[in-house]
Protein backbone atom coordinates (compact mmCIF):
# COMPACT_ATOMS: atom_id res chain seq x y z
CA UNK A 1 0.00 0.00 0.00
CA UNK A 2 0.86 3.58 -0.65
CA UNK A 3 2.25 5.21 2.22
CA UNK A 4 0.25 8.20 0.82
CA UNK A 5 -3.36 7.15 -0.49
CA UNK A 6 -5.15 9.05 -2.67
CA UNK A 7 -8.58 9.91 -0.92
CA UNK A 8 -12.41 10.32 -2.83
CA UNK A 9 -14.82 11.87 -1.03
CA UNK A 10 -18.76 13.37 -1.23
CA UNK A 11 -19.77 15.30 1.08
CA UNK A 12 -22.97 16.58 0.48
CA UNK A 13 -24.12 20.07 2.41
CA UNK A 14 -22.55 22.09 5.31
CA UNK A 15 -22.86 19.74 7.79
CA UNK A 16 -21.81 17.40 5.61
CA UNK A 17 -18.61 19.33 4.76
CA UNK A 18 -18.18 20.42 8.38
CA UNK A 19 -17.49 17.08 9.58
CA UNK A 20 -15.58 15.44 6.44
CA UNK A 21 -13.16 18.95 7.07
CA UNK A 22 -12.36 17.49 10.69
CA UNK A 23 -12.17 14.27 9.15
CA UNK A 24 -9.46 15.33 7.01
CA UNK A 25 -7.51 17.18 9.28
CA UNK A 26 -6.92 13.57 11.16
CA UNK A 27 -6.43 12.19 7.54
CA UNK A 28 -3.46 14.44 6.78
CA UNK A 29 -2.13 13.94 10.68
CA UNK A 30 -1.52 10.24 9.32
CA UNK A 31 -0.84 10.85 5.77
CA UNK A 32 0.14 14.30 5.30
CA UNK A 33 0.73 14.05 1.39
CA UNK A 34 -2.53 12.53 0.89
CA UNK A 35 -4.49 13.73 -2.12
CA UNK A 36 -8.67 13.95 -1.12
CA UNK A 37 -10.98 14.73 -3.93
CA UNK A 38 -13.98 15.06 -5.16
CA UNK A 39 -17.58 16.74 -3.65
CA UNK A 40 -16.79 19.25 -1.15
CA UNK A 41 -17.16 22.69 0.36
CA UNK A 42 -14.82 25.44 2.69
CA UNK A 43 -14.09 23.70 5.42
CA UNK A 44 -12.91 20.30 3.28
CA UNK A 45 -10.96 23.13 0.88
CA UNK A 46 -9.33 24.46 3.92
CA UNK A 47 -7.64 21.37 4.24
CA UNK A 48 -6.12 20.83 1.00
CA UNK A 49 -9.40 19.12 -0.83
CA UNK A 50 -9.73 19.67 -4.21
CA UNK A 51 -13.58 20.10 -4.68
CA UNK A 52 -14.26 18.65 -8.62
CA UNK A 53 -18.19 20.01 -7.51
CA UNK A 54 -19.42 22.08 -4.45
CA UNK A 55 -21.32 20.29 -1.74
CA UNK A 56 -23.77 22.98 -2.26
CA UNK A 57 -25.21 21.31 -5.70
CA UNK A 58 -26.52 18.16 -3.29
CA UNK A 59 -27.86 19.85 -0.41
CA UNK A 60 -31.29 19.37 -0.81
CA UNK A 61 -34.01 17.57 1.39
CA UNK A 62 -37.60 15.61 0.94
CA UNK A 63 -38.55 13.66 -1.95
CA UNK A 64 -40.53 17.07 -4.05
CA UNK A 65 -37.03 18.89 -3.44
CA UNK A 66 -34.97 16.20 -4.60
CA UNK A 67 -37.49 15.32 -7.62
CA UNK A 68 -36.71 18.74 -8.73
CA UNK A 69 -33.40 18.11 -8.74
CA UNK A 70 -33.36 15.00 -9.80
CA UNK A 71 -31.86 15.00 -13.45
CA UNK A 72 -28.87 17.33 -12.01
CA UNK A 73 -27.97 15.43 -9.20
CA UNK A 74 -28.21 11.78 -11.26
CA UNK A 75 -25.72 13.80 -14.02
CA UNK A 76 -23.17 15.04 -10.90
CA UNK A 77 -23.11 11.43 -9.77
CA UNK A 78 -22.58 9.30 -13.64
CA UNK A 79 -19.84 11.92 -14.34
CA UNK A 80 -18.06 11.64 -10.92
CA UNK A 81 -18.49 8.28 -11.04
CA UNK A 82 -16.90 7.96 -14.09
CA UNK A 83 -14.17 9.66 -13.44
CA UNK A 84 -13.16 7.61 -10.35
CA UNK A 85 -13.59 4.62 -11.99
CA UNK A 86 -10.83 6.04 -14.83
CA UNK A 87 -8.62 6.64 -12.25
CA UNK A 88 -9.38 4.93 -9.10
CA UNK A 89 -8.78 5.88 -5.82
CA UNK A 90 -7.11 4.56 -2.97
CA UNK A 91 -10.36 4.47 -0.77
CA UNK A 92 -14.06 6.13 -0.91
CA UNK A 93 -15.87 8.03 2.06
CA UNK A 94 -18.89 9.24 1.49
CA UNK A 95 -20.02 11.55 4.04
CA UNK A 96 -23.29 11.49 5.29
CA UNK A 97 -25.81 11.80 2.01
CA UNK A 98 -26.36 8.57 1.76
CA UNK A 99 -29.21 9.19 -1.20
CA UNK A 100 -26.49 10.06 -3.16
CA UNK A 101 -23.40 8.01 -1.56
CA UNK A 102 -24.90 4.64 -1.00
CA UNK A 103 -25.85 4.37 -4.68
CA UNK A 104 -22.08 5.59 -5.89
CA UNK A 105 -20.43 3.21 -3.08
CA UNK A 106 -21.88 -0.16 -4.66
CA UNK A 107 -20.60 0.90 -7.88
CA UNK A 108 -17.18 1.60 -6.39
CA UNK A 109 -17.20 -1.60 -4.37
CA UNK A 110 -18.39 -3.48 -7.34
CA UNK A 111 -15.14 -2.27 -9.18
CA UNK A 112 -12.66 -3.48 -6.27
CA UNK A 113 -12.42 0.03 -4.75
CA UNK A 114 -12.71 -0.09 -1.11
CA UNK A 115 -15.97 1.90 0.19
CA UNK A 116 -16.40 3.57 3.72
CA UNK A 117 -19.03 5.70 4.85
CA UNK A 118 -19.16 8.34 7.83
CA UNK A 119 -22.39 8.75 9.59
CA UNK A 120 -24.24 6.00 10.28
CA UNK A 121 -27.69 6.50 7.71
CA UNK A 122 -30.41 7.08 10.55
CA UNK A 123 -31.55 3.47 9.73
CA UNK A 124 -32.79 3.52 13.90
CA UNK A 125 -34.73 6.92 13.02
CA UNK A 126 -36.36 6.09 9.73
CA UNK A 127 -35.92 3.75 6.55
CA UNK A 128 -35.04 0.62 8.25
CA UNK A 129 -34.99 -1.47 4.61
CA UNK A 130 -31.59 0.83 3.97
CA UNK A 131 -29.75 -1.46 5.96
CA UNK A 132 -29.28 -3.89 2.97
CA UNK A 133 -27.94 -1.36 0.70
CA UNK A 134 -25.27 -0.10 3.34
CA UNK A 135 -24.23 -4.23 3.48
CA UNK A 136 -24.02 -4.29 -0.52
CA UNK A 137 -22.97 -0.58 -0.46
CA UNK A 138 -20.10 -0.30 1.84
CA UNK A 139 -16.93 -2.11 3.56
CA UNK A 140 -16.88 -0.18 6.56
CA UNK A 141 -19.25 2.50 8.61
CA UNK A 142 -17.59 5.23 10.71
CA UNK A 143 -20.13 5.82 13.30
CA UNK A 144 -20.90 8.93 15.73
CA UNK A 145 -23.30 7.24 18.09
CA UNK A 146 -22.33 4.56 20.46
CA UNK A 147 -25.60 2.18 19.67
CA UNK A 148 -24.91 1.85 16.15
CA UNK A 149 -22.10 -0.68 15.75
CA UNK A 150 -24.16 -2.92 17.25
CA UNK A 151 -27.39 -2.68 15.44
CA UNK A 152 -24.74 -2.78 11.75
CA UNK A 153 -23.29 -6.24 13.50
CA UNK A 154 -26.82 -7.80 13.24
CA UNK A 155 -26.49 -7.85 9.51
CA UNK A 156 -22.98 -8.36 9.56
CA UNK A 157 -21.60 -4.75 8.74
CA UNK A 158 -18.31 -3.97 9.90
CA UNK A 159 -18.39 -0.63 11.70
CA UNK A 160 -16.47 1.40 14.25
CA UNK A 161 -17.71 4.19 16.59
CA UNK A 162 -15.48 7.03 16.33
CA UNK A 163 -17.47 9.82 18.31
CA UNK A 164 -18.48 12.57 17.15
CA UNK A 165 -15.51 14.75 15.77
CA UNK A 166 -17.35 18.15 16.82
CA UNK A 167 -17.90 16.88 20.76
CA UNK A 168 -13.30 17.10 20.37
CA UNK A 169 -14.06 20.62 18.47
CA UNK A 170 -17.05 22.53 20.76
CA UNK A 171 -15.64 23.40 24.50
CA UNK A 172 -17.37 21.77 27.42
CA UNK A 173 -18.00 24.86 28.74
CA UNK A 174 -18.29 27.78 25.92
CA UNK A 175 -17.46 31.19 26.67
CA UNK A 176 -20.39 33.23 25.93
CA UNK A 177 -18.83 36.59 26.63
CA UNK A 178 -15.68 36.25 24.62
CA UNK A 179 -18.29 35.12 21.51
CA UNK A 180 -20.68 38.20 22.37
CA UNK A 181 -17.76 40.46 22.56
CA UNK A 182 -16.12 38.87 18.22
CA UNK A 183 -20.24 39.46 16.86
CA UNK A 184 -20.19 43.13 18.40
CA UNK A 185 -23.15 41.74 21.15
CA UNK A 186 -23.83 43.68 24.41
CA UNK A 187 -22.41 41.48 27.26
CA UNK A 188 -25.98 41.94 29.06
CA UNK A 189 -28.28 41.66 26.29
CA UNK A 190 -30.91 38.73 25.85
CA UNK A 191 -29.54 36.93 22.22
CA UNK A 192 -31.98 34.52 20.24
CA UNK A 193 -29.92 32.73 17.80
CA UNK A 194 -31.67 31.83 14.44
CA UNK A 195 -30.84 28.79 12.61
CA UNK A 196 -33.10 27.71 9.94
CA UNK A 197 -30.90 25.59 8.00
CA UNK A 198 -28.52 25.73 5.13
CA UNK A 199 -30.27 23.86 2.56
CA UNK A 200 -32.35 26.20 -0.12
CA UNK A 201 -35.69 24.60 0.60
CA UNK A 202 -34.94 25.73 4.10
CA UNK A 203 -34.47 29.04 4.10
CA UNK A 204 -38.11 28.97 1.49
CA UNK A 205 -40.35 27.46 3.96
CA UNK A 206 -38.74 27.91 7.51
CA UNK A 207 -36.71 31.32 7.12
CA UNK A 208 -39.78 33.39 7.45
CA UNK A 209 -41.28 31.39 10.17
CA UNK A 210 -38.51 31.82 12.00
CA UNK A 211 -38.40 36.01 11.49
CA UNK A 212 -41.84 36.31 12.25
CA UNK A 213 -41.58 34.35 15.01
CA UNK A 214 -38.15 36.42 16.18
CA UNK A 215 -41.01 39.72 15.62
CA UNK A 216 -43.06 38.56 18.04
CA UNK A 217 -40.29 38.07 20.43
CA UNK A 218 -39.11 41.23 19.96
CA UNK A 219 -42.37 42.70 20.67
CA UNK A 220 -42.69 41.42 24.28
CA UNK A 221 -38.48 41.84 24.69
CA UNK A 222 -37.95 44.54 23.19
CA UNK A 223 -34.28 44.52 24.32
CA UNK A 224 -33.69 40.80 22.54
CA UNK A 225 -31.05 40.97 20.14
CA UNK A 226 -31.09 38.39 17.50
CA UNK A 227 -28.19 36.84 15.28
CA UNK A 228 -29.03 34.68 12.24
CA UNK A 229 -26.10 32.46 10.89
CA UNK A 230 -26.42 32.26 6.67
CA UNK A 231 -24.33 30.12 4.56
CA UNK A 232 -22.22 32.04 1.76
CA UNK A 233 -24.59 30.46 -1.19
CA UNK A 234 -27.83 31.46 0.43
CA UNK A 235 -26.33 34.93 1.80
CA UNK A 236 -28.09 37.33 -0.68
CA UNK A 237 -31.57 35.31 -0.06
CA UNK A 238 -31.48 35.44 3.31
CA UNK A 239 -30.60 39.63 3.64
CA UNK A 240 -33.36 39.50 1.64
CA UNK A 241 -35.93 38.19 4.24
CA UNK A 242 -34.47 40.35 6.93
CA UNK A 243 -34.99 43.20 5.59
CA UNK A 244 -38.88 42.51 5.02
CA UNK A 245 -38.55 41.21 8.79
CA UNK A 246 -39.23 44.86 10.91
CA UNK A 247 -36.48 43.62 13.18
CA UNK A 248 -33.97 46.15 12.35
CA UNK A 249 -30.57 46.72 13.64
CA UNK A 250 -31.76 43.64 16.46
CA UNK A 251 -30.85 41.38 14.04
CA UNK A 252 -27.55 41.02 12.34
CA UNK A 253 -26.92 38.70 9.99
CA UNK A 254 -23.66 36.13 10.16
CA UNK A 255 -21.61 35.13 7.03
CA UNK A 256 -21.62 31.47 8.49
CA UNK A 257 -20.24 31.95 12.29
CA UNK A 258 -23.00 29.31 13.10
CA UNK A 259 -20.92 28.12 16.32
CA UNK A 260 -20.23 31.71 16.90
CA UNK A 261 -24.06 32.68 17.45
CA UNK A 262 -24.61 29.40 19.18
CA UNK A 263 -21.87 30.19 22.17
CA UNK A 264 -23.36 33.91 22.17
CA UNK A 265 -27.00 32.89 22.59
CA UNK A 266 -29.00 32.43 25.30
CA UNK A 267 -31.54 30.59 23.08
CA UNK A 268 -32.08 29.32 19.63
CA UNK A 269 -34.64 28.52 16.90
CA UNK A 270 -33.12 25.87 15.12
CA UNK A 271 -34.22 23.88 12.22
CA UNK A 272 -34.01 20.21 12.56
CA UNK A 273 -31.08 18.75 11.45
CA UNK A 274 -27.27 18.36 12.93
CA UNK A 275 -27.05 21.93 14.03
CA UNK A 276 -29.27 20.90 16.57
CA UNK A 277 -26.44 18.13 18.38
CA UNK A 278 -24.42 21.46 17.78
CA UNK A 279 -26.75 23.77 19.85
CA UNK A 280 -26.53 20.79 22.32
CA UNK A 281 -22.91 20.66 22.82
CA UNK A 282 -22.82 24.12 23.27
CA UNK A 283 -25.44 23.69 26.25
CA UNK A 284 -28.50 25.82 24.61
CA UNK A 285 -31.30 25.48 25.26
CA UNK A 286 -32.93 25.23 21.90
CA UNK A 287 -36.57 25.30 20.28
CA UNK A 288 -36.95 22.83 16.98
CA UNK A 289 -38.83 24.17 14.47
CA UNK A 290 -39.57 22.07 10.79
CA UNK A 291 -41.50 22.64 7.81
CA UNK A 292 -41.36 20.99 4.31
CA UNK A 293 -43.22 20.43 0.90
CA UNK A 294 -46.45 18.93 2.00
CA UNK A 295 -46.16 15.84 0.14
CA UNK A 296 -42.48 15.44 0.99
CA UNK A 297 -43.68 15.98 5.24
CA UNK A 298 -46.28 13.21 4.30
CA UNK A 299 -43.99 10.16 2.51
CA UNK A 300 -41.67 10.85 5.86
CA UNK A 301 -44.17 10.99 8.32
CA UNK A 302 -45.66 7.21 7.37
CA UNK A 303 -41.50 5.65 7.45
CA UNK A 304 -40.75 7.69 11.23
CA UNK A 305 -39.48 5.20 13.49
CA UNK A 306 -39.51 7.26 16.87
CA UNK A 307 -41.24 10.27 18.37
CA UNK A 308 -38.46 12.30 18.09
CA UNK A 309 -37.19 14.05 15.49
CA UNK A 310 -34.12 16.49 16.90
CA UNK A 311 -30.85 14.49 17.73
CA UNK A 312 -30.67 16.14 21.18
CA UNK A 313 -34.51 14.33 21.90
CA UNK A 314 -33.58 10.58 19.97
CA UNK A 315 -30.14 10.84 22.03
CA UNK A 316 -31.76 11.89 25.26
CA UNK A 317 -34.43 9.25 24.75
CA UNK A 318 -37.21 12.12 25.91
CA UNK A 319 -38.20 15.14 24.64
CA UNK A 320 -36.09 17.67 26.79
CA UNK A 321 -36.38 20.07 24.53
CA UNK A 322 -39.69 20.82 22.12
CA UNK A 323 -40.16 20.47 18.84
CA UNK A 324 -42.85 22.30 16.50
CA UNK A 325 -42.97 20.41 12.82
CA UNK A 326 -45.07 21.05 9.83
CA UNK A 327 -48.43 22.48 11.08
CA UNK A 328 -47.25 23.02 14.60
CA UNK A 329 -44.31 25.13 13.21
CA UNK A 330 -46.28 28.47 13.69
CA UNK A 331 -44.83 32.03 15.00
CA UNK A 332 -46.98 32.06 17.61
CA UNK A 333 -45.63 28.79 19.08
CA UNK A 334 -42.20 29.20 18.36
CA UNK A 335 -42.05 32.49 19.90
CA UNK A 336 -43.83 31.30 23.09
CA UNK A 337 -41.72 28.21 23.06
CA UNK A 338 -38.57 30.36 22.78
CA UNK A 339 -40.20 32.76 25.97
CA UNK A 340 -40.95 29.89 27.98
CA UNK A 341 -36.83 29.02 27.97
CA UNK A 342 -36.07 32.88 28.62
CA UNK A 343 -38.23 32.43 31.53
CA UNK A 344 -37.13 29.11 33.27
CA UNK A 345 -33.37 29.59 34.30
CA UNK A 346 -33.80 26.35 36.63
CA UNK A 347 -35.26 24.37 33.75
CA UNK A 348 -32.63 25.44 31.49
CA UNK A 349 -29.69 24.56 34.19
CA UNK A 350 -31.24 21.02 34.39
CA UNK A 351 -31.11 20.90 30.59
CA UNK A 352 -27.32 21.79 30.50
CA UNK A 353 -26.46 18.84 32.71
CA UNK A 354 -28.00 16.60 30.95
CA UNK A 355 -25.89 18.28 27.49
CA UNK A 356 -23.02 17.50 29.21
CA UNK A 357 -23.38 14.16 29.94
CA UNK A 358 -24.23 14.01 26.74
CA UNK A 359 -21.26 15.92 25.71
CA UNK A 360 -18.70 13.43 27.93
CA UNK A 361 -20.64 10.22 25.86
CA UNK A 362 -19.79 11.57 22.51
CA UNK A 363 -16.35 12.86 22.86
CA UNK A 364 -13.93 10.13 21.71
CA UNK A 365 -10.19 10.43 19.47
CA UNK A 366 -12.62 10.66 16.14
CA UNK A 367 -9.19 11.30 14.04
CA UNK A 368 -7.30 8.83 15.57
CA UNK A 369 -10.22 5.92 15.61
CA UNK A 370 -11.37 6.69 12.35
CA UNK A 371 -7.80 6.54 10.57
CA UNK A 372 -7.31 3.13 12.70
CA UNK A 373 -10.22 1.90 10.60
CA UNK A 374 -9.21 3.49 7.30
CA UNK A 375 -5.78 2.35 7.50
CA UNK A 376 -7.30 -1.49 8.62
CA UNK A 377 -9.88 -1.01 5.39
CA UNK A 378 -6.97 -0.21 2.95
CA UNK A 379 -5.15 -3.11 4.10
CA UNK A 380 -7.90 -5.42 3.45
Amino acid sequence: MSAEPRIAMVAGEASGDLLAGLLLQGLRGRWPGAEAVGIGGSRMQMQGFEAWWSSDRLAVRGYVEVLRHYRGIVRIRSELKQRLLQEPPRVFIGVDAPDFNLDLEADLKKAGIPTLHFVCPSIWAWRPERIHKIKRSVDHVLCIFPFEPELLAQEGIAATYVGHPLANVIPMEPDRAAARTALGLPRDATVVAILPGSRASEVQYIAPLFLQAAKLIAAKAPQTRFVLPAVPSLHARVHALTRQSGLGDRLTVLDGQSHAALAACDVTLIASGTATLEAALFKRPMVIGYRMNGLSWLIMQRKKLQPWVGLPNILCRDFVVPELLQDDATPQALAQSVLDWLAAPEKIEALQQRFVALHHELQRDTAQLATDAIQKVLEG
